[in-house]
């Protein structure tokens, strides 16, 4: 096996001996962002340059440089090398994408389609993972400093294992990493320093894990000074399994024993260790959780909280009021960008307003290139360019250090574990620059989309049409609690379907609402949309369907009984999964369609993601 690089910016140091060396090699690698990218590069192909991916491309990765390897590789997706990774999973362990052995399977949440994807990781690659969480303290003790004096309540959970046919392990990349050595025999560090102890984090049962970090973290509930999750939704899971288990918390707290329904042993022998008597902090939970509301619920009962550790950006943007009347807008801090194909980068200014959000890029964790994007909102006028000129500019990836402020790109990543040219499926715009290197904020998934015929809606659109939607519902005191699409194609035409869990208000919500809601939504989509539906007649009504109290709940419980990860889960904004449409559909309430056509007028052809 070849030796892991040394003495250079590719290669990830096991660890800081203090923040200011972790700040210096942030201001190195972004400085040096062009150098350190072609030697990534030149490390990735030299390492891997017998492997049998890159001698079908023609390369040879002793000899090649940048020019080689565009000129020769080409920009691919995970179907263009499914065949590949199944090889692999089936016991194949030649050297085929990469020359390191494959160490495991990391798994890609799915779900919106219901397939799971399989990313290949080698075990060097927990360094790279290690890294970039070692950058995080150093960064955010800038903003608020002091956070050694106390405890981060996180609610981190793992998912049960499976294996593929040859034998790998195949698990999300989170689980991959609580399970390591790099998490499990970290040293002592007070910036790191969990409620969680290690086991509670790491036992199987959802239940059982959820229950006791909640009541350590209670426990410790003076010593908090950030709470967070992986995701805003995993965080509002968390608060709503807190309101119907509040009494069965106080009372252990109160009695100094654990709850019968912990039966995980090694939790139990750790939970014990921390939980003893104290009736003054079961009356203070009491207390708090039986008032009438749960507004600042979060800094009520951990008072010393200040801010919440949580993505907020994309869709899970929609949290965000939820977030905020449970934590009295408290900070929301989203503090790095990571996918199951590789981890990319920081935000460098963690207390920036979440619309605000934007992630430096670290250079040593991947090669990246980006390929432009071209949206109807986006930086480049539409009706400006030629189609032969936006398919030529389509086909030009560009180099980190050479995207342009204010545009748009799709994300593509060349990594150490053998992914070369990969489209990630993010879509970015650069926001602006550390030094050398950009900093993006995350736009969507760009394969999220509604789609009937030649229209094509992404869930940026999606979301900003909804939001405006629900204007209508204020005057009756209702809210949105989730919501999630459908492109209902077994009509004839086909049409869009929007799922809406609702908390009502005092006064019910008349039909002509949701129809003017119905409305709102179409007439905040893109022209092509409405073109489908006034003018070509090739897209029916949009309908919104009430669904009971719950749902989305029980969304997320069948994703995760069918392999999801709590950590990685999201609602998905467009669902085409035959069972969740069913178990979606048989909890309406009630059915609303647009009681006329979107307004639209004839214009411009226009060449982009909409055509």
């Amino acid at each position: 096996m070849p030796e892991a690089p040394k003495d250079s910016f590719a290669f990830t140091p096991k660890a800081f001996n203090q923040h200011s060396e972790a700040l210096q090699y942030i201001e190195d690698v972004t400085n040096n962002a062009n150098q350190v990218q072609a030697r990534v590069l030149g490390e990735i192909l030299s390492h891997n340059a017998q492997v049998e991916y890159l001698r079908r491309c023609g390369l040879d990765g002793r000899t090649a440089d940048r020019q080689n390897f565009k000129n020769l590789l080409p920009v691919i997706s995970y179907e263009d090398i499914k065949p590949d990774i199944d090889r692999i999973a089936n016991g194949d362990k030649s050297p085929i994408l990469s020359s390191y052995p494959i160490s495991e399977f990391l798994t890609s949440s799915g779900t919106s389609g219901g397939e799971r994807k399989l990313m290949p990781t080698i075990e060097q690659e927990l360094e790279r993972r290690s890294l970039l969480y070692s950058l995080l303290m150093p960064v955010m003790d800038q903003f608020v400093p002091g956070l050694d004096k106390g405890k981060g309540m996180y609610f981190l959970f793992v998912k049960s294992e499976a294996k593929t046919p040859g034998g790998l392990v195949a698990r999300p990349v989170l689980t991959s990493y609580y399970k390591s050595k790099h998490f499990t025999e970290r040293p002592f560090d007070p910036y790191t320093n969990y409620t969680s102890p290690d086991e509670t984090i790491l036992c199987p049962d959802p239940f059982q894990s959820m229950y006791s970090q909640l009541l350590c973290g209670l426990i410790q509930h003076k010593e908090v000074l950030r709470v967070g999750a992986v995701f805003a939704s995993g965080f509002i899971r968390a608060i709503k399994f807190l309101e119907h288990n509040w009494t069965e918390l106080a009372r252990d707290i109160r009695n100094g024993h654990l709850n019968s329904r912990i039966t995980d042993l090694s939790v139990r022998e750790a939970v014990t260790k921390i939980l003893k008597p104290d009736p003054e902090l079961a009356e203070l939970i009491e207390g708090e959780c039986m008032k009438n509301s749960w507004q600042g619920i979060i800094p009520r009962l951990w008072p010393n909280t200040k801010y919440i550790d949580i993505i907020v950006t994309g869709t899970m943007a929609q949290y965000i009021p939820t977030l905020d009347f449970y934590c009295n807008r408290l900070p929301l801090v989203c503090t790095m960008y990571a996918s199951s194909e590789c981890y990319f980068g920081l935000n460098l200014n963690p207390l920036s307003d979440p619309k605000d959000v934007c992630y430096t890029l670290i250079p040593t964790m991947a090669y990246f290139e980006f390929l432009p994007v071209h949206r109807n909102n986006g930086v480049t006028d539409p009706h400006v360019i030629s189609k032969t000129q936006w398919e030529k500019e389509e086909k030009e990836l560009v180099e980190l250090v050479d995207v342009k402020l204010g545009h748009e790109y799709e994300l593509v990543v060349t990594t150490f574990a053998g992914l070369y040219r990969y489209r990630v499926g993010d879509v970015l715009r650069v926001a602006g620059f550390k030094n050398k290197a950009p900093q993006f904020q995350f736009i969507c998934r760009k394969n999220v989309a509604l789609s009937i015929d030649s229209d094509k809606t992404d869930e940026v659109e999606l979301q900003n049409a909804v939001k405006n939607a629900i204007h209508h519902l204020e005057p009756f005191g209702a809210t949105l609690v989730d919501y999630t699409s459908h492109a209902n194609t077994s009509t004839i035409p086909g049409h869009y379907v929007l799922f809406w869990e609702l908390k009502n208000g005092a006064t019910p919500v008349p039909p002509s609402v949701f129809e003017d809601c119905c409305l709102t939504i179409e007439e905040s989509l893109n022209s092509v949309y409405r073109q489908g539906r006034a003018a070509d007649k090739s897209i029916g009504p949009l309908e919104i369907k009430v669904v009971e109290a719950g749902t989305f709940d029980k969304l997320m419980d069948y994703a995760l009984t069918n392999g999801s990860s709590i950590n990685q889960y999201k609602t998905p904004r467009c669902v085409k999964f035959t069972p969740i449409i069913e178990l979606l559909n048989s909890t309406a309430l009630s059915s609303y369609c647009s009681p006329k056509c979107p307004k639209w007028a004839p214009g411009h052809k226009k060449w982009g993601t909409h055509n």
